[in-house]
């Protein structure tokens, strides 16, 4: 997998979580994923921000929680634009609302935290000296984003307007996959790594997947869950990786199981963050 140097307007591009012990945090992924961590807060910072890197590349961010944040921290996505300011005048259009900025990150790119109408707090992120994540799609990085709404057709019009998105409809059994899809996003990706619309084909892909940007879950409104993002991360062996949580004082909240060609399971980390993890086999297509 090459190096990311570059992300198109409204594809997501970094992850983060703000925790109320940074430092534990930090040791508990760097046990869980082989992360190293560079602190790019000045020292007399009243709070920390950790890079977490592999091979020497950017591919997540954990901080100090804020005094409002919520009780259990969560992983906040980020979405790149090219224009924060633009971008958060078109959230509010689309009865968004912006809850932070936007704001100058020093020289590493300008944010502004927002949500959609359903309640789902997303990060915009007009890059600077930092794209976001440099390494995707390989274990310890992340390699999906996802949308649980209890708003679908709300979502398709938000995101649409904001973005530029497109709902994609995979038959997956009983319940058909939903995908979100940016039109050029696949061409972009083969710039970047040549052969990835090849190998998409041969692997019986279907029409338009190559653009697919994140994904979309119908929640329902009765059950209580919110409107959320949710990140998923690689791993080489879902099952070891799940058990390492639990050894690291972590929690598994859904055990190790196959759907299709992945193998994925649902974790917490000690504070409380929940992600998932999950491992694709290509030869089970």
């Amino acid at each position: 997998m090459k190096p990311r140097d570059r992300y198109l307007s409204g594809v997501p591009c970094w992850v983060d979580t703000t925790q109320p012990d940074p430092h534990s945090a930090a040791k508990f992924y760097c046990a869980l994923f082989g992360w190293e961590l560079e602190d790019v807060m000045p020292a007399d910072a009243p709070g920390r921000y950790y890079v977490a890197s592999l091979d020497g590349l950017d591919v997540a961010g954990i901080g100090s929680q804020p005094d409002d944040a919520p009780t259990v921290p969560v992983w906040t996505t980020y979405i790149a634009v090219d224009d924060a300011d633009a971008a958060a005048t078109a959230v509010g259009d689309a009865s968004g609302r912006v809850l932070t900025g936007p704001i100058d990150v020093s020289d590493a790119g300008r944010m502004a935290v927002v949500t959609d109408p359903a309640g789902a707090d997303f990060c915009l992120w007009q890059a600077g000296r930092r794209i976001g994540a440099q390494l995707v799609n390989v274990p310890g990085s992340v390699n999906f984003n996802d949308l649980s709404t209890p708003d679908v057709d709300g979502a398709r019009a938000f995101y649409g307007a904001v973005f530029g998105w497109d709902v994609l409809t995979i038959p997956m059994g009983d319940d058909p996959g939903m995908m979100w899809t940016l039109p050029g996003y696949g061409a972009d990706l083969d710039r970047l790594e040549p052969g990835t619309l090849d190998s998409q084909a041969e692997m019986g892909a279907p029409a338009g997947f190559e653009n697919v940007v994140a994904s979309l879950s119908p929640i329902e409104a009765t059950d209580g869950s919110p409107a959320r993002w949710d990140v998923t991360f690689a791993v080489d062996d879902c099952d070891a990786v799940a058990a390492r949580a639990a050894q690291l004082g972590g929690d598994v909240l859904v055990e190790p199981f196959d759907a299709g060609p992945v193998r994925t399971a649902r974790i917490a980390d000690p504070a409380g963050a929940a992600l998932t993890i999950s491992r694709f086999y290509p030869e089970r297509l």
